[in-house]
Formats: structure tokens, C-alpha cells, sequence
């Protein structure tokens, strides 16, 4: 999964690079591709991760990614991220299952473009 089409559908969701956690993100949802564990363990293996790399805290990266998820849910494509959830979302998903509704709906992607 290229770069290019993972911020493609951040943007898509209606959500900037003008915010930090478009690129926190990005980056998580790259993680996320690589490692699935990630998605079991946000707060204590990706976070830091992500801290990590752009040498900031768990807390803000956290706070960011929770801000550009606000985003899209008040202001964004809600629709786009009701298609790619495959399920109604009644609320405003948690980082969680925000990361898992990217990373479920890249792998998806990728798998039906090996099949052509």
C-alpha cells in the first residue's frame, strides 16, 4: 500500500495536512499495515511509536489523532467513513476503530487489486 493512497483517503475524509495529526495518522495507519498489533495495543504500542518518530508525547499524538477524528466526523466526508466502515456508525468512532476502519478498508483495497 503505497503512501500516496493511504493520504489520499485521509484526505478524502475530509481531513487536512494543515492539522498534526493528519501526519500522525498517516503514519499510524502505515504501522497499522505492517504489524496488526498495533490495532490491539493503540495506547501502548502505537502511540509511543508514533511519538517516537516525530519526537513529541503519547499524549499529544493521542490528543491530534483524536482532534482530526472530530474532524471528519463534524466537518468531513461522514459519508465516505459510513461506506468504508461497513457498518452504521451511530457516534463518532474511537481512535480504535478509527485506525481499524482505515486499515480494514486499505487492506481490502490492496487484496481486490491483486485479484485484477
Amino acid at each position: 500500500m503505497s503512501e500516496l493512497e493511504i493520504e489520499y483517503l485521509i484526505r478524502a475524509l475530509g481531513i487536512g495536512a494543515t492539522y498534526r495529526g493528519y501526519r500522525y495518522l498517516n503514519y499510524g495507519v502505515k504501522l497499522c499495515l505492517r504489524d496488526e498489533d498495533y490495532l490491539l495495543s493503540v495506547s501502548k504500542l502505537l502511540y509511543p511509536q508514533i511519538a517516537k518518530n516525530y519526537h513529541t508525547t503519547s499524549s499529544s499524538v493521542e490528543r491530534d489523532i483524536r482532534t482530526v477524528i472530530r474532524v471528519c466526523w463534524e466537518r468531513g466526508n461522514r459519508r465516505l467513513l459510513q461506506e468504508i466502515a461497513l457498518h452504521p456508525l451511530d457516534s463518532q468512532p474511537t481512535s480504535s476503530e478509527f485506525l481499524d476502519i482505515l486499515t480494514a478498508h486499505l487492506r481490502q483495497k490492496e487484496a481486490a487489486e491483486m485479484l485484477v
